[in-house]
């Protein structure tokens, strides 16, 4: 029997935190390749460190940017999320670029040719999910957190609030009773930040976010707020903490309220299923949960490096279901094509959309009109309700 009663806490990271911002180079090159030729194959992987920013990986595409173009990219991405700092600057920052053409035998299995369609550009499982906790359906500590989050970096870029720099972490822990969460048991939020500033000021600084981010009444005790718990927070991103690219996949998806593959989705061009199929999967599971077939919802899709189909389809509506899940694993098939192909087609995939996923979520964000989030739209709803 399912637990009822009980705590779930789940975390973020802001765009300035090491991991995020080598994310969010490595999308900022997927997108140049994609704005050059919609057909590219990209593989990026970008590590950062003190003054220093190497990006490896495999691309195959025409109009492809140069090594001279890339370095500009990583700037303007540094730049962007706001480094001029002494050990970390966007200006002087020292670029290694390890990037090389695709393997021929990758290529191979991946590319269409004669009667056999486009292969899935790597074997792997991914999962999508959605549940009725927050507007967005998505689980809402989660989504707490990302908005804390958000909210303070927006000040910080627009200036309404100095003291923050650009290196934060949240975590959010909430109390479900009934399985529905009703509120905060315990907020830790660690932001990077001006030198001078104490820990007093800035408990005194974070708390209005978490009090405007929280639905009202949900805010924790105050013991258990906790702000900068080390005292203090200058040194901060790259030069407090080397990151990689694909470090914060659970932050990227579900908050650990659902599963994840294990790929990360950063880096990588559509026609890796890491990325285009878990983001399928979200599409399936919101539409589901949208159209009231389900509270909540999970599904997991396999496939196989070279082949076009999945492998398995799998639903799990945790006891929520208002239809039998092996019948709407197949309805779920009939009204999407879950080939790699029928994905991008689908949910528009081979666009410049990419670095704006970098940071505060993959999910549980807004479709935008040039096609960002596309994933997120419920124009399957009536599709779903008529199938079953």
């Amino acid at each position: 029997m399912a637990i009822s009663d009980y705590v779930f806490t789940s975390e973020s990271v802001s765009e300035g935190h090491p991991d995020k911002l080598c994310d969010r180079v490595s999308d900022a090159i997927v997108d140049a390749f994609l704005a050059a030729d919609k057909t590219a194959r990209v593989a990026c992987e970008t590590l950062a460190t003190t003054n220093k920013v190497v990006i490896a990986g495999e691309v195959r595409g025409k109009g492809a940017p140069s090594q001279e173009q890339r370095a500009k990219l990583v700037r303007e991405a540094i730049k962007s999320i706001g480094y001029e700092q002494e050990g970390f600057h966007w200006k002087t920052v020292d670029i290694e670029d390890y990037i090389h053409a695709q393997s021929a035998d990758i290529a191979q299995g991946v590319d269409a040719a004669g009667n056999k369609d486009e292969g899935a550009g790597d074997q792997g499982i991914m999962f999508g999910y959605a549940c009725r906790e927050t507007p967005v359906l998505m689980p809402a500590p989660i989504y707490y957190s990302h908005q804390i989050l958000k909210l303070m970096a927006d000040d910080r870029h627009s200036g309404k609030q100095k003291a923050f720099e650009p290196d934060a972490k949240s975590q959010v822990t909430l109390l479900y009773e009934k399985g529905k969460p009703v509120k905060a048991t315990c907020v830790v939020v660690s932001t990077q930040h001006k030198k001078g500033m104490d820990q007093d000021q800035m408990r005194d600084i974070v708390r209005p976010y978490v009090e405007k981010v929280l639905p009202k009444g949900w805010m924790c005790p105050d013991a258990d707020f906790y702000v900068n718990p080390t005292g203090k927070f200058e040194i901060g991103g790259p030069d407090g903490d080397t990151g990689l690219t694909g470090r914060k996949i659970i932050v990227d998806t579900y908050g650990g309220a659902a599963p994840h593959g294990g790929g990360a989705f950063s880096g990588k061009d559509p026609t890796k299923v890491d990325r285009s199929a878990a983001y399928a999967a979200r599409y399936l599971a919101k539409n589901v949960v949208a159209s009231g077939l389900a509270d909540r919802c999970t599904i997991q899709v396999a496939y196989a490096i070279g082949v076009s189909k999945p492998l398995a389809l799998y639903v799990d509506t945790h006891g929520t279901g208002k239809v039998d899940e092996a019948k709407l694993g197949k309805v779920l098939q009939q009204v999407m094509d879950l080939s790699p192909r029928g994905i991008r087609e689908k949910l528009g995939l081979n666009r410049p959309i990419y670095a704006r996923t970098a940071a505060y979520g993959h999910f549980g964000r807004e479709p935008e009109k040039d096609g960002g989030f596309s994933w997120e739209r419920t124009d399957l709803v009536d599709a779903l309700k008529s199938a079953v």
